[in-house]
């Protein structure tokens, strides 16, 4: 299968909550990837497949947290009993909260690596 990804995935495990809008289900998940149009997750909902979602995610960086809409692009039984993983499209790309992530990341290896040098 063809990997047709615009943007480069990173990996990323960052709390994310949902909302159907349309039925008021929430839920909560945790992501696995990132990228600037969609994120891999981890959850123990059964989404359907095209299902619009509104999302918010977590990223710990003194901000309010990351929103956008997004779409359920697949969804599979995970290896673990009781979770799926998923895919979300995202509405629309989100540079800005792909770059939030990116800094987050670089801050904490820069954390790592001085923990290490002492």
């Amino acid at each position: 299968m063809e990997d047709r990804r615009i943007f480069a995935r990173i990996d990323a495990k960052l709390e994310m909550r949902f909302l159907d809008s349309f039925s008021g289900r929430q839920g909560k998940a945790q992501t696995t990837n990132i990228s600037a149009d969609g994120f891999g997750l981890v959850t123990t909902e059964k989404l359907p497949k095209n299902i619009s979602l509104e999302v918010w995610l977590d990223i710990p960086d003194q901000h309010e947290p990351f929103y956008s809409r997004a779409e359920v692009v697949w969804l599979r039984p995970s290896s673990h009993a009781g979770n799926y993983r998923a895919g979300l499209r995202l509405e629309k790309a989100e540079l800005m909260g792909m770059a939030r992530v990116l800094w987050l990341k670089k801050k904490t290896k820069e954390k790592d690596n001085a923990k290490a040098a002492s």
